[in-house]
């Protein structure tokens, strides 16, 4: 039995293949990922600089910290739910599902600490000399 989609337009009939619909997901997400890691590396220069005159010095650090290797840990998940795993192989389904869980969780935790790290950040604007 595949898994593939077949929607029935006109007379022409398309397939949707689940595996590259995943794959090139996977990809766009792994895009998004990078911008996020580019503004949490920006950020850590940043708290670096001020050191511990921040307010939050620690608190900032530790959570951008957390923030990076969870992303680096999402990475590793994501390139084996993008290069790994067939989840047209029925042998592979239910590792694409974990992983994919896993990934949601994971994506979660990264929202929950990257909300902490912009509450607790203070603008180099309103630094208070």
């Amino acid at each position: 039995m595949s898994s593939a989609i077949s929607p029935i337009v006109g007379s022409d009939t398309k397939t949707l293949d689940a595996n590259r619909y995943a794959t090139k997901k996977t990809i766009a997400q792994g895009l998004l990922d990078v911008a996020l890691l580019t503004a949490n590396a920006s950020q850590l220069k940043y708290v670096l600089q001020v050191g511990k005159q921040h307010e939050f010095y620690t608190l900032m650090l530790s959570l951008i910290i957390v923030s990076i290797v969870l992303q680096a840990v999402l990475a590793i998940v994501c390139i084996i739910l993008g290069s790994t795993l067939n989840i047209n192989k029925e042998k592979d389904q239910d590792s694409a599902d974990k992983a994919n869980n896993a990934s949601l969780i994971i994506n979660v935790l990264i929202v929950i600490v990257n909300i902490l790290i912009n509450a607790f950040q203070i603008k180099a604007d309103d630094d208070r000399s």
